[in-house]
């Protein structure tokens, strides 16, 4: 408080000061004095501009200059070619006014400052203890218990077989010692998002019996800079008073994205600090750090190199068998009815996370129904939901109907002849089976354009028209298309020409056509069945077929 009172004392002092010195400047008299010789001269040379008298003065001023002469010493008849002013006691009424002016305007700042001096205080205060709460709050970074089992994730036997070596190295690393062998400082999981890339890390864990620490990428990426790098000193030295522990980093890209050396952001400081963290394990630490992601390609070549990530498993979207091996532990708990192998077969392209929302999903639909179990039924239902997310029914007028009748009736007839995987295909759906990035032979990318140009082929054949519904299939068939012909070399030659697309794409729709035209009766057939209930299965239309052909 006394300290306060100085501080405001000096305040007022100072702008007194300043106040008497702005003052001593605007009254001071700064007039050279002259001789009455010297007057005449001037006066003679025409070099005056003004002159001003006052009780003991008169003022001439020049162009450049002011002067004064005693005023006993002039006469009237000296300056009978200038119009004299006289100079009254009202400029110090001016000057006074000024200087009152100046005071309240003084007054009224320095009053101003004062209400809003513990506003700024207050912000700058806020400002400052957010940024220490956050720097000196103790972040609790503890270990989790891991309770998730390699016996509870199914189809990754490669990737367990991989990670069965770490495993027994932190159960037993005197063994490894003894051959001079050192523990892998950091393990990359890498593959597409849902494929269960925290579950093994968990798994990991849980088989080792070692502390688990998880950590997001994101949760490094701070607003203050050094935060990032201090969380992830932290974290290192909690798994390091722990080890041997395992540490697991979620989406490394988050804080591991490639260095353009044209910045140093918090981010970049992170990375630094990872890097650090990882370079100063000893051979003795016991701690291991796992990281995923699916963005391999935009991690910084510092966290690849070997003695830091030293081991990368890529862990892939299932395959027919290991997707039967998923849904049966999902179905475990489930009363079904159900063959997990028809199941496997209808959901190529879906990831373990996408399985557990099918199984998960069917049962809801089950238990809306009252149903007792669940059944392959409830699975056709909910599997579209489930790729493509549930959209709006569209309201279709008797003739929109037919169009859509026809149109599906050839893609589900296409897709039959040329063993496409699917299960169902119901009137309102767009999609009827999902695109695979898998390495496909020439004739099978030819077979999943057929059935893409089926719809609007069987529209043309009896409507001489098609809808523009067709659109989504139609790009979709140029896409391809177009990676035939320039990225995998299926032209006529290994160079392709300017139309060699063009020619393609006639010769599919020309052999889908005539694939059709042959198969009247069949749409006849299935163009029934889609009116009556709206959905046909694959086993009913292949029955079809088989009888014609």
């Amino acid at each position: 408080m006394a300290e306060s009172k100085t501080n405001r004392v000096a305040l007022y002092a100072s702008a007194f000061l300043v106040i008497i010195l702005v003052l001593f400047a605007i009254l001071r008299d700064n007039a050279d004095i002259i001789t009455l010789k010297e007057a005449k001269e001037i006066l003679k040379n025409r070099s005056v501009k003004s002159v001003v008298a006052s009780e003991d003065f008169v003022y001439l001023k020049t162009e450049k200059d002011l002067y004064k002469i005693v005023s006993s010493q002039v006469t009237p008849d000296m300056f009978t070619d200038y119009k004299v002013q006289v100079k009254s006691d009202s400029s110090i009424v001016v000057y006074f006014l000024f200087l009152v002016l100046f005071l309240g305007l003084g007054a009224l700042a320095f009053r101003w400052l004062q209400k809003k001096r513990p506003l700024l205080l207050s912000a700058e205060s806020k400002r400052e203890s957010e940024y220490k709460s956050l720097s000196d709050k103790a972040y609790p970074i503890e270990s989790i218990k891991s309770d998730v089992t390699f016996s509870d994730i199914g189809g990754i036997s490669d990737v367990k077989s991989e990670l069965e070596e770490i495993i027994d190295f932190m159960k037993k690393p005197k063994r490894y010692k003894s051959f001079g062998a050192r523990m892998p400082r950091g393990v990359l999981l890498v593959g597409p998002p849902g494929v269960g890339k925290t579950m093994i890390a968990k798994a990991v864990a849980n088989a080792a019996g070692v502390p688990f620490f998880y950590q997001s990428g994101a949760s490094f990426v701070q607003i203050y800079v050094g935060m990032g790098a201090k969380r992830v000193h932290e974290l290192f030295v909690a798994a390091k008073n722990n080890s041997p522990s395992i540490i697991f980093i979620d989406e490394i890209d988050a804080v591991g994205k490639k260095r353009d050396g044209q910045r140093n952001d918090e981010r970049e400081a992170t990375l630094n600090q990872l890097l650090t963290e990882m370079d100063g394990f000893e051979n003795s630490s016991g701690v291991i750090v796992i990281a995923a992601t699916n963005k391999i390609d935009v991690l910084d070549s510092a966290l690849l190199r070997a003695g830091r990530f030293d081991r990368r498993i890529f862990v892939e979207l299932p395959t027919n068998k290991e997707r039967a091996s998923i849904l049966s532990k999902y179905l475990e708990k489930v009363p079904h009815d159900v063959d997990v192998n028809s199941i496997a077969n209808m959901t190529v392209g879906f990831n373990g996370a996408s399985l557990a929302a099918l199984v998960n999903e069917a049962s809801l639909l089950a238990i809306r129904g009252h149903d007792f179990q669940v059944t392959i039924e409830h699975f056709h239902h909910v599997k579209d939901k489930v790729m493509f997310g549930k959209k709006k029914l569209q309201i279709l007028s008797p003739k929109q109907k037919q169009y859509r009748v026809t149109y599906q009736a050839a893609k589900v007839i296409c897709a039959t002849y040329f063993d496409l995987p699917f299960e169902k295909l119901l009137l309102s759906n767009e999609k009827l089976t999902p695109a695979t990035d898998e390495p496909l032979i020439k004739h099978e990318l030819e077979s999943r354009v057929k059935m893409l140009l089926a719809g609007m082929v069987a529209c043309a054949i009896k409507y001489r028209e098609h809808a523009s519904s067709a659109k989504g299939d139609l790009d979709e068939a140029k896409e391809i298309v177009d990676k035939m012909i320039q990225d995998y070399g299926m032209g006529s030659s290994l160079i392709p020409s300017e139309n060699e697309k063009e020619i393609l794409m006639k010769k599919l729709y020309d052999e889908t056509r005539n694939l059709l035209e042959s198969l009247q009766s069949v749409m006849a057939f299935v163009e029934n069945v889609l009116n009556e209930r709206e959905s046909i299965t694959k086993a009913e239309v292949k029955k079809r077929l088989d009888e014609v052909l």
